[in-house]
């Protein structure tokens, strides 16, 4: 099928994976870009003050995102998503106050995406997001793996695009499943169509690279100000999508 910040070298890397749920129906289709550049609104918490007091973990802030220059900014956001105008938005709309803030954010560009934008993310994503199901016999996996690439291809030659699905909550045992009946049935939407619903998987992946990248980040500040060994950050991750 057609993370840490990084120094300003465009064009960023291209994200190395695609991750998500059961396939989501897409609110809003994209649009031409306005004659002005939107902005976003302004984004705040959505916490209630004294509303975390009983949650098990702090909420994360992307402090590295807030302090790192444009360019720099720019460039880690590319990994998420890889429209060029996406990026930039979101990095001119900083500093963000915590991970709910930065999430809003990241949607609102989504929504916002011109067709261009849209051709130009899907043309960054990776051709083969990489799926694996261990427990499955080798003669299975074999053959589920053959009907994926046919169906690959099949949906290329009709949307002239790479196909894109965020499996960031499907059961690592199910995501091989999910993704060939994901597959099979996209291709029978129109072209219009298939864009609207492959601009809400873009946006669901992106909000899944942010939240992991965030996290992973909050975990390593955490590490750096602990005393005593330090040990390997642990953070919640999918498996499909390493950022």
């Amino acid at each position: 099928m057609r993370s840490t910040l990084a120094p300003p070298v465009p064009p960023a890397p291209r994200p190395t994976g695609a991750t998500s749920t059961a396939l989501p129906h897409c609110s809003r289709p994209s649009q031409p870009p306005p004659a002005q550049e939107r902005p976003l609104s302004p984004h705040r918490s959505t916490r209630l003050p004294g509303a975390g007091a009983h949650a098990a973990a702090p909420v994360a802030t992307p402090e590295r995102l807030n302090s790192a220059t444009p360019g720099a900014a720019e460039a880690t956001l590319l990994t998420c998503c890889g429209s060029l105008r996406w990026a930039r938005r979101v990095a001119a709309h900083r500093p963000y106050p915590d991970l709910d803030a930065l999430l809003a954010a990241c949607d609102e560009a989504a929504y916002d995406l011109s067709p261009a934008d849209l051709a130009e993310a899907l043309a960054r994503e990776p051709l083969d997001p990489p799926v694996s199901r261990p427990e499955a016999p080798r003669v299975t996996y074999s053959a589920a793996h053959t009907a994926l690439r046919a169906a690959h291809a099949a949906y290329e030659s009709r949307f002239g695009h790479t196909f894109v699905i965020c499996l960031d909550e499907v059961a690592p045992e199910e995501a091989l499943d999910h993704l060939l009946s994901g597959l099979r049935s996209r291709l029978g939407n129109d072209p219009e169509e298939e864009r609207a619903v492959a601009a809400d998987e873009l946006r669901r992946l992106a909000r899944g690279r942010l939240t992991r990248l965030t996290l992973r980040h909050a975990a390593e500040n955490a590490a750096d100000g602990a005393t005593g060994p330090r040990r390997p950050a642990s953070y919640p991750d999918s498996p499909y999508v390493p950022v």
